[in-house]
């Protein structure tokens, strides 16, 4: 099992959402970066969910991969943002996962936290990292768990 990072603005997705929800693919990551992790992730990895955009951002929740090697639709879709008019049905360029909701912590995991604790071993917390898909080492991603209690 492997452990990530998922950053969504708290405003379009949360992690209120994705309790309500149970379930939802992860679509519309348009960096290729961000793209090569989503398509590394299995069944069965977790990943810490983390909103970004609001006053105190930080990882608030945890989540897993239900379905890997998903193709994301909204590359098809010519109303969608995220639509991708050089991608083929026989090619597509964008794919993605399928994740279920695990957990809401109890507090906030604060961005300030996080660098404090772990400095550059955290992807999000490196200057100039925009990425919305991130590795997340085990050894870090147990002291973050650690941190929930």
């Amino acid at each position: 099992m492997n452990y990530w990072l998922i950053k969504s603005d708290f405003e379009t997705y949360s992690i209120l959402h994705l309790k309500k929800d149970r379930q939802t693919i992860w679509d519309g990551v348009r960096n290729y970066q961000a793209r090569n992790f989503l398509r590394q992730m299995q069944q069965g990895d977790k990943a810490f969910f983390y909103h970004s955009n609001t006053k105190i951002p930080g990882i608030v929740g945890l989540v897993s991969v239900t379905t890997p090697q998903v193709v994301d639709p909204t590359q098809f879709d010519p109303e969608s943002k995220y639509y991708d008019s050089k991608s083929t049905l026989e090619a597509p360029r964008w794919q993605t996962v399928v994740i279920e909701f695990i957990e809401a912590f109890p507090t906030l995991i604060p961005l300030e936290t996080l660098k404090q604790e772990f400095g550059s071993d955290v992807w999000v917390t490196r200057r100039g990292n925009r990425l919305s898909v991130m590795p997340v080492d085990e050894i870090v991603a147990k002291k973050i768990l650690h941190l929930t209690n």
